[in-house]
């Protein structure tokens, strides 16, 4: 398989699928906006509304292998025009749900089309653009990511309160439908010319699994997305604005506040990384090595800090872990394309983003178990700290022998 040559043709075809992932992550989050509409529509406790996220997190995450598959095998126009049918039929069952179980099932729908899609848009990365970009084009897909979480706020909560809940989640799904017109007249999987893989390159799930798991590029993508995502996207999630304001004692306005600036303030730094590290790949070896420890590093000093935390040092925990939130990208899935062949890397890509969200999603339960106890955020972190340690030391010992190029 030749490498693409990129041009202005591949920046379209990326700029509609880097669409749709923007559109996921607004409809991903939307949950949050609509939280007390869905309430007293729905008529239950905040125990009850918390099934509606958490279970779209977590088809997400138990599809990551299943989507690299498909991915690799049905290719990104046909796995984006299912995911985008999914999302708007669940919109769709979510604008017309008449209770809480019509309504969980539309957010797995939602989840199921937002779990397919992201691995597509950077396997048409792969597909489209030289291999020396490709950390480049993850990394912009990470802040077109980002930025359709910000995009979800104000938009949405203007729909529901000019058009009602039924009318504002149409207009999402009429925005879907749309979305799947674009994908279906510009994307394609690969340029004009460029032959398709060929038959014996496909492979068994079983094998394409071992493939994956055995070559060294995809083991160090898994654990450094397992220790740069984490703590951030959990502080995210769920527990960044309750610890601030419970833990540190900021003003709900300072608490958001602190938290969109810091996460606005880096995105910045995904796309300068991922244009330094493309053509100088060896550059991912130190930086690996230097960032995930100190990440770990800088939640160890906030869990054993005797007392409450000083707020300077809370700040820095959170901006470093920001920064290394939106680096995980441009490292850990261009990372994830060594020793791989370039028709089977949607599974190697699928396993690093499973690694990430995993881990996510244990230290956040594990949080809101401990602070159930009794205990504080100091305690209730301590499961993040953890996971971050043990990442970064299995990243360093990864890293320590590992070639300074591959490409």
């Amino acid at each position: 398989m030749t490498d693409p040559s990129g041009g202005a043709r591949a920046w379209l075809v990326w700029s509609v699928g880097v669409g749709v992932y923007f559109l996921a992550m607004f409809h991903r989050n939307g949950m949050g906006v609509a939280a007390l509409e869905a309430q007293e529509r729905f008529q239950v406790g905040p125990a009850a509304l918390s099934l509606l996220p958490m279970l779209q997190l977590l088809v997400y995450v138990a599809l990551q292998v299943p989507a690299g598959l498909m991915a690799d095998r049905v290719g990104p126009r046909r796995s984006l025009l299912l995911g985008l049918a999914s999302m708007a039929a669940g919109v769709v069952l979510f604008a017309f749900a008449p209770g809480i179980a019509a309504a969980v099932a539309g957010r797995v729908l939602i989840g199921l089309g937002d779990a397919v899609t992201f691995l597509n848009v950077i396997r048409l990365g792969a597909l489209w653009f030289p291999r020396r970009r490709y950390a480049l084009v993850s990394a912009l897909t990470g802040v077109v990511g980002g930025l359709g979480q910000v995009a979800s706020v104000a938009p949405l909560s203007f729909a529901l309160h000019g058009l009602g809940w039924t009318g504002a989640f149409l207009l999402t799904g009429g925005v879907t439908a749309v979305m799947m017109l674009l994908v279906a007249l510009v994307v394609r999987d690969r340029p004009k010319g460029e032959p398709a893989p060929p038959p014996h390159a496909s492979v068994s799930v079983a094998e394409s699994l071992k493939e994956a798991l055995r070559a060294r590029g995809p083991q160090v993508g898994m654990a450094q997305h397992a220790a740069l995502m984490a703590p951030y996207t959990m502080l995210g999630v769920l527990w960044g604005y309750p610890f601030l304001v419970e833990g540190v004692g900021l003003s709900p306005a300072q608490a958001g506040a602190l938290l969109t600036t810091l996460g606005v303030a880096v995105l910045w730094i995904s796309p300068v990384l991922g244009a330094v590290v493309g053509p100088r790949p060896g550059l991912r070896r130190p930086i690996g090595m230097g960032l995930a420890p100190l990440l770990g590093l800088c939640w160890l000093a906030l869990t054993a800090w005797p007392g409450e935390p000083p707020v300077p040092l809370v700040i820095t925990v959170i901006a470093v872990s920001a920064a290394a939130a939106v680096m995980a990208p441009a490292l850990s899935f261009d990372f994830a394309r060594d020793g791989m062949p370039p028709e089977r890397t949607g599974v190697a890509s699928g396993l690093v983003n499973m690694s990430g969200f995993t881990t996510t999603v244990l230290a956040t339960v594990l949080a809101g178990v401990i602070l159930e106890s009794g205990a504080g955020f100091q305690a209730a972190f301590i499961p993040v700290t953890a996971t971050t340690l043990g990442a970064a030391a299995l990243l360093v010992a990864l890293l320590w022998r590992y070639p300074r190029q591959d490409r």
